[in-house]
């Protein structure tokens, strides 16, 4: 174990399950605590679990396109809870249709995302990203 705690799980409606449980093994077998809270998870779930576990960053999946739409406003939330500096990650398929996920990118960066991934990225990419962001020695 690194100790260092990460909440992950898929954001709004989406029930796409067995990609958040492959990313929740790939990060306990990196070291991580992960709190996984599964399937169909509102942005105040995310903020609770961090809050109750002093979780050290939030991984944030979706599968099913509308993952901008429900992740809009998340870093105030967690501004406003106290999770101020909490690094947020997110992935998947997190737009409808084929668009250039350089564009994408800017748009989750400017809704004050730390990283965001597009569909296909390794988890290792993930993994790496976390250790350096949370200062963890590769």
């Amino acid at each position: 174990m690194n100790g260092k705690t990460i909440v992950t799980g898929v954001i709004g409606a989406d029930v796409h399950a067995v990609g958040n449980k492959i990313l929740a093994f790939a990060l306990e077998q990196a070291g991580f605590k992960v709190i996984n809270l599964g399937v169909m998870v509102a942005q105040e779930e995310y903020i609770e679990a961090a809050l109750e576990t002093n979780a050290d960053a939030i991984l944030v999946s979706s599968l099913y396109g509308h993952g901008e739409i429900d992740c809009n406003g998340l870093r105030q939330k967690c501004d406003e809870a106290g999770l101020k500096d909490i690094p947020l990650l997110a992935g998947g398929n997190l737009v409808v249709g084929k668009q250039n996920f350089e564009d994408v990118e800017k748009r989750f960066l400017a809704m004050g995302f730390t990283r965001v991934y597009p569909p296909g990225t390794t988890v290792e990419t993930s993994i790496a990203d976390l250790k350096e962001i949370l200062g963890i020695e590769k």
